[in-house]
């Protein structure tokens, strides 16, 4: 399907991004903590809605 030179490319590039990735996670990593402070309890409250939302949808299905 993909000829042999299209999948060296897509390993290289696959490898390539992700090392970059990382390294601007790593130089970003102090401004992530400054200004994303609390965004867990975020997560958690989202995470805590959509289960009562699928907690009612079953309990009404009943």
């Amino acid at each position: 399907m993909f000829t042999t030179g299209q999948l060296i490319f897509a390993i290289c590039f696959v490898i390539a991004f992700v090392i970059i990735m990382i390294f601007a996670y790593k130089r970003d990593k102090k401004l992530h903590k400054k200004h994303y402070r609390g965004s867990l309890w975020i997560l958690v409250g989202f995470l805590v809605f959509v289960g009562l939302l699928l907690m009612a949808k079953w309990l009404l299905k009943q």
